[in-house]
Parts: structure tokens; sequence; C-alpha cells
């Protein structure tokens, strides 16, 4: 399955250390391929404005002396290049790309002295390791940076992000292009924002190790979900029940219904109030309704609706308290299929992560918490997703023994002793209500078809987070509302089917800058 590894900065080093003791690729020829890959990827993505001349700000790292590698490769084909070296003892590459750039004719300044007019600058200063706050010369340059008011691209990460914990320290370059190598840092993912437009270049890794996290592409989408097939009729193709939908709260439901037949379900019904029940049928005649109280007692039609799904989404407009709340486990208790768990779902189970984890025994379920009604269920662990996401669904996925999905930037889906899987597509209009109900539905149509529960939750998130950048693309982000996903999914489809992938190596994976108009 392809995926792009995601690293914190132990892992980024022990990459290097396998490239140079296992793989005997030395450190030079890293370096090597990572500034040309910089230099490449930079003059494809501005043009005419490295015309203009560029800046490299080399700090005395391996980080410097891949910028002093890109510096030489620009100024090969004509381009003003002037590098400015921070003070200090430089690393012994850096040392030797310093003086192959400068008889390249790379024009060194020194940081106080004033800086050339350019068109692009190249921030080379701090690289996956650097941790704390920048200080002295290195906060100086970084400031100066930023007062050129020019598209600064930034090698590894921005010089003050932490590539590991997403902390932003001050000062911080605001990058316009980052460039990495061999896969995403978690602190790209972490605070796009600062990133810009994110870039992984191949320099010649040896392959990454399986239990790191990844990040997940198209392609890998295209591995995972099975085809539909010529024979099939609306009975193969997954039927999925909704349960939820409170007096007031249909359109949860709905959307949720909604989002599983435009994810390719063959059929989906709908188990709510009576209110809610005639708001789904005045509009909705694809999804068949039954009528529920939504009270401890399971009632027979809802007994053998649970009997009839394929898989069963429990949450979406629920709403709450402890007539509600008994319902939930009744439902759980009456299951036998995979089961989703979403929004007043979860709720049902605050500070009962134990209980949740005994009535799930022996069912494959995926839980969809964003991060409040995680904390509501893992109250332990609620401080841990600020600081470190990656870590606090992965722990919450050993405790309760199936897959969870924590909703945010990125999205961290893990399952119990797996590779985490990481979703880095979306836009602050996902921030919405609505939405993570037609997420919902997306994932319980894969559910459905047999698909395991961390891998569709993946894949929805993926896709959901694909449609809401198709939503900004062609209207906007602020007004982007859970009919404008379910609007683009047909035509999306089309694309992730045709597969439509264009190569450009060293370019092996790319993430937009995100749009928030």
């Amino acid at each position: 399955m392809s995926v792009i590894p995601v690293l914190d900065a132990n892992q980024a080093a022990a990459w290097d250390r396998a490239a140079q003791e296992i793989s005997h690729i030395p450190s030079r020829v890293l370096m090597e391929s990572a500034g040309r890959a910089v230099a490449a990827l930079l003059t494809r993505e501005f043009g005419h404005a490295v015309d203009r001349g560029v800046i490299v700000v080399c700090g005395r790292g391996n980080n410097g002396g891949d910028g002093w590698v890109a510096a030489r490769a620009l100024a090969a084909f004509g381009i003003g290049v002037t590098a400015i070296p921070l003070s200090g003892d430089p690393s012994a590459d850096n040392t030797a790309n310093r003086g192959l750039a400068m008889t390249e004719g790379v024009r060194v300044v020194s940081p106080t002295a004033e800086w050339p007019a350019a068109g692009v600058v190249i921030d080379a200063i701090l690289g996956t390791g650097a941790t704390g706050a920048p200080k002295g010369d290195v906060a100086a340059a970084i400031e100066k940076m930023q007062r050129l008011d020019l598209p600064i691209v930034a090698i590894d990460g921005p010089s003050g992000l932490d590539l590991t914990s997403g902390t932003v320290h001050a000062p911080c370059v605001r990058a316009t292009l980052t460039v990495t190598f061999g896969g995403y840092r978690r602190g790209h993912l972490l605070q796009r924002t600062v990133c810009g437009k994110i870039q992984v270049a191949e320099i010649g890794f040896p392959t990454a190790d399986p239990y790191w996290p990844g990040v997940v592409t198209d392609d890998w989408l295209g591995s995972v979900l099975s085809p539909l097939s010529a024979e099939m009729h609306k009975g193969d193709r997954g039927k999925v029940l909704v349960v939820g939908g409170g007096d007031g709260m249909a359109g949860a439901a709905i959307f949720s219904a909604k989002a599983a037949l435009r994810s390719g379900s063959g059929l989906a019904r709908i188990a709510a109030s009576a209110a809610s029940v005639t708001a789904c049928q005045a509009n909705n005649p694809d999804i068949v309704c039954l009528t529920s109280e939504l009270a401890e007692t399971i009632e027979e039609p809802l007994a053998e609706a649970l009997e009839w799904a394929e898989a069963v989404v429990l949450g979406p407009g629920l709403g709450r308290g402890t007539a509600r709340a008994r319902f939930a486990r009744a439902v759980l208790g009456a299951l036998k299929t995979p089961v989703l768990l979403d929004a007043d779902g979860l709720m049902a189970f605050r500070g009962a992560a134990d209980e949740l984890k005994g009535l799930l025994s022996g069912k494959r379920a995926l839980l969809t918490p964003h991060k409040g009604e995680f904390a509501a269920l893992f109250p332990d662990l609620s401080e841990q997703t600020r600081r470190d996401p990656f870590g606090a669904a992965q722990a919450a996925a050993e405790r309760i023994g199936q897959a969870v999905l924590l909703k945010g930037v990125p999205t961290v889906i893990a399952a119990p002793s797996l590779p985490l899987l990481v979703s880095a597509t979306g836009n602050p209009g996902l921030a919405t209500g609505g939405t993570g109900d037609v997420l919902s539905g997306m994932a319980a149509s894969w559910l459905a078809r047999g698909t395991p529960p961390q891998i569709a939750g993946a894949a929805a998130a993926h896709v959901h987070g694909r449609s809401a950048e198709d939503v900004a693309r062609h209207r906007s982000v602020r007004a982007l509302r859970p009919d404008d996903l379910l609007g683009v999914l047909s035509p999306l489809w089309r694309e992730l089917a045709d597969g439509n992938r264009d190569i450009h190596p060293p370019l092996m994976a790319e993430l937009e800058r995100v749009a928030v108009t």
C-alpha cells in the first residue's frame, strides 16, 4: 500500500543512519541529492522569480549543507545566488559544500551586512532535530528573512518550528514552500500554515520502517478499496443502517445515510424519531426509514434492521441524557455487525471507556471522535491530543481494543498493534456542523463491504478531505456546507478511479497550502 511515512526527529535520524550504515550511502551523497532536489523544486515552483536572484541563509549543520548544495546547483544555471552563512563551527559536510559553492560563483555576504535584492529566499538554517526557540544570530536571521517580504523556501521545515511536536517558537519562518525528504515530519502536518505548500522529495533513502505512521494517498486509496463488479445487485454493495436522528436533529442522520449511498452503498436506512423520519421522507426517497422511540427497549422493526444491516452508524443526532445512553447500550448489546460510533453515540459512554470496551468485545468497531468527544471518553489522554495526537490515538485504540479515528489537523487513524494511518487532506470548511456525519456515512459504506475499520476510516477521511478541497477550488471554504461535500463526490470518484497521476521526480508527494477563503 502506498503511504508516505511521517517521522519524528528520532525516526528521521534513524533513517539517516540506516542510509549510511546499512545501505552504505555516504552522507555527502544524501546532501547532494537533497540540495539538488531543492533547487529543482524551487525553480519549478517560482519560475522567473529566480531570475531576480536567490538568497540562501545557511546554518551551521547539515541543513545548511543542503543549502550550499542548492546554491551551487542554482549558480551552475547562471542564477545569481547569495549565501548568508551564520557564524560558528559548521559540520564537515557543510564546510565542504561551502567551498564547492564558492568555486561556482556563489557570493557570500555576512548576516549583518546589507542583503542584496532577490526574488526568492531559501531557509537552510535549522533541520529536523532542532528544538527550542531560536536565539542569537539564528533569531536575527529569521527576523531579517521575514522582513524581506519574499517567497521563502524552507529546507526540511521552517526554522523555529519543532518538527516533532509542532510547537511554533518565536521567531519562526513563515514559508511559502517547504521541501522535505523521504517523508513528512510530524510538525509539517500539525502546523500547515507556517509550512505553506509541502513537497516531499525522493533522495535515495532505503525503504521506510513499515511500523512508522503513514500519510494515505490517492494511490493507497485505489489499492485498498474493492471495485464494483458488473454482476452486483443492490444487496451486494453494502447495507448501512444509521441509528440516531432524535427530535430536531434529523439532518445528522440524513447526511450520514446520504454519504453512505454516495460512497457506494447499495442500500441505506435510518432509524430515528417520528419527527425525523417525516423530515427524511419529505426529500430523500432513496433512504428507507423506520421509527424508533430511541429508548432502552429495542422495538421489533429496529431489531430486524440491526439484523439486516452490514454496518451500523450509531450516534448522529441521537441526543444525550440517561435514556439515550441506555438506548446506545441496548443497541450495542444487540449488534453482531461492524459498528461506527460517532457524536452522541460516543458521548453516551462519557467516562465509561471500560464499559464500552466490554460491549464491543468480539465486534469490529470504528470510533470517530473529535477532540472534545475523545476527552469525554478518554479524559486522561485529553492533554496528549494537543501535543501528540499520534500517540493519543494509538493509546486510545490499544485501550479500547478497536480502531479510533481522531479528527483534527491531521486526522489520525489508529488500530491495536497496527501502524498509524494519517489523513492530511481537508481545510477549515470541515469545521462545520454536519460534515462529521458525512464522514461517518462514508466510512460505514466501506465497513459494510468488509473493509477493516482502520482502513475504512482512513479511506473516508482522505476522500472527505479531498471533497472539501474540491469545494474550495470551485466555491468557497467559508461557505462550505455538508451538502457541498456530497455534491462533489460523484466527479471526485471519477477522478480517483481514472488515476491520472503525474510523476515528476524527485517529487514524491505534495500538500498544497491549505485553502482558508
